[in-house]
């Protein structure tokens, strides 16, 4: 029994050691090798912070590219999806409340044409790309309230389609980084 216990408390001592000592610093060392150096990676604009590279921001004006809705209201300090699935009706109210305000902002789209990302939250609750369908949808508003044309907002949408690794994955496009360059276009 003795023996027993020695060893348990010998496995328990090394675990401690692997991973609550020797893996944190090891990922903390890596994180220093990244471009944020373990920070994150800081988006500036007018020599102000505006964001951050992988941390989605709200933003609901009709002036602005909508982002992808939250299920943690954008609180990078507590990531994490709803856990509710397709069947839950108080997330399907929650995706129709979604839609319902959508339309009013952007008359000219039928629902049919709204991308799913743009109504459901993403896994993590912080993704700051959509897709570029629902930022092509939002083109006529963008045109609309700015008074742009049509086709130069189209042409801002464009540059800012960023193409998958290696062609694996989906385009996507990053919300903070085309609405500032939206109001650069003003």
């Amino acid at each position: 029994m003795k023996k027993h216990f020695i060893i348990a408390i010998k496995l328990t001592f090394i675990t401690v050691l692997i991973f609550g000592v020797g893996y944190p610093l090891l990922i903390t060392l890596a994180g220093k090798l990244t471009p944020g150096r373990g920070e994150g990676e800081v988006i500036m604009a007018d020599n102000q912070i505006r964001g951050f590279e992988l941390i989605g921001q709200k933003f609901d004006n009709d002036r602005y590219f909508n982002s992808r809705p939250s299920a943690v209201d954008y609180n990078a300090g507590a990531t994490g999806g709803s856990n509710k699935g397709p069947t839950n009706p108080e997330y399907l109210q929650q995706v129709k409340a979604r839609i319902d305000t959508f339309l009013v902002h952007n008359p000219t789209v039928k629902k049919d044409q709204i991308p799913v990302d743009l109504v459901t939250a993403s896994g993590g609750g912080l993704d700051p790309h959509i897709f570029p369908e629902a930022a092509y949808v939002q083109v006529d508003r963008m045109s609309r309230v700015r008074n742009i044309s049509r086709e130069k907002v189209k042409a801002l949408v464009d540059r800012h389609v960023e193409q998958p690794l290696l062609n694996m994955g989906t385009s996507r496009v990053h919300v903070l980084r085309l609405n500032l360059a939206l109001d650069r276009l003003n």
